[in-house]
């Protein structure tokens, strides 16, 4: 088996098989796990929304200059703003592959890696009121 230049494995028969190849989980879109909502975490120090809000905006303002493809970059956000099944379509229609029913760990159809920190997916326990 060897690498290919695109996103497929061509093994030793030299055939072409693809690199996320489709689970046989039940997913109905077939491109990866089915999103769950993300397990409760806390912050190191009690945050408030606005901060939460300011780290979240630094993220989706500086993520597409590490890589990936705005669009994909987009439709994360998107998803990570909306409920669960709203999420769930977009990313499928985005044709984004979840390999973390949290959506912290995604790629492209390209195979391009995107990592979410929990920040964006959720709040903290610890959240406190703005003063």
């Amino acid at each position: 088996m060897r690498w290919s230049a695109c996103c497929c494995v061509v093994n030793e028969r030299k055939s072409v098989e693809p690199l996320f190849p489709q689970p046989t989980n039940g997913i109905a879109s077939g491109r990866g796990k089915k999103l769950k909502k993300p397990k409760p975490w806390k912050n190191v120090e009690p945050i408030t929304r606005s901060q939460l809000k300011r780290m979240r905006d630094e993220f989706w303002d500086t993520a597409p200059h590490y890589g990936g493809q705005k669009e994909i970059w987009d439709a994360l956000r998107a998803a990570a703003e909306a409920d669960l099944s709203l999420a769930q379509a977009i990313v499928d229609s985005a044709g984004v592959i979840v390999t973390t029913d949290d959506l912290s760990t995604c790629y492209d159809e390209r195979g391009a890696k995107y990592d979410l920190p929990k920040y964006v997916l959720s709040e903290p326990t610890n959240i406190v009121k703005d003063r």
